[in-house]
């Protein structure tokens, strides 16, 4: 599997974030720094998440989205994009509720040929918890299935 990169462009306001690879862990520090970012731009408009060449993602990921959803919904009254053409992870997103806090489109129109890879920020163990435990408290606000599902993990976060 090939290691997770997050490439980006933007132009008048319109932000494009495509993951590549295998998206874990290690890029959440890259994510939220970017995510803070866009949303500070007062040039901001929309954010589309192209997922087109993701071959896996992790819950901390998916909770960065599901903070990008909840943010942009708070700005603007209405949910962000998700381009997704593989069938597997349209069935994570939709079993996490994804369908519900962004509109997924699982055909690609058209494909942005201009992209910046981020740079991977260093973050030390307690900046990555923090931001895990920031994460997976998104994906839990989505619905009950996935407070069911995370409430484990972020007691034993907090307790540590």
């Amino acid at each position: 599997m090939d290691a997770g990169k997050i490439l980006v462009a933007q132009s008048l306001g319109i932000y494009i974030v495509k993951f590549i690879g295998d998206v874990r862990l290690s890029l959440c520090s890259t994510l939220d720094k970017y995510t803070d970012e866009m949303f500070e731009d007062e040039a901001f408009k929309t954010v589309i998440i192209d997922l087109t060449e993701t071959q896996c993602i992790d819950s901390t990921s998916l909770g960065q989205l599901a903070k990008i959803s909840i943010l942009y919904k708070k700005l603007y009254g209405q949910v962000p994009t998700i381009i997704s053409t593989n069938d597997d992870i349209n069935r994570i997103l939709n079993s996490m509720g994804f369908d519900k806090v962004f509109y997924i489109v699982k055909e690609l129109v058209s494909k942005v040929e201009h992209l910046d890879e981020l740079p991977v920020e260093a973050a030390d163990e307690a900046e990555v918890k923090n931001r895990v435990l920031e994460a997976h408290k998104f994906l839990m606000d989505m619905n009950q299935n996935n407070r069911d599902a995370f409430q484990d993990l972020v007691n034993s976060l907090e307790d540590s």
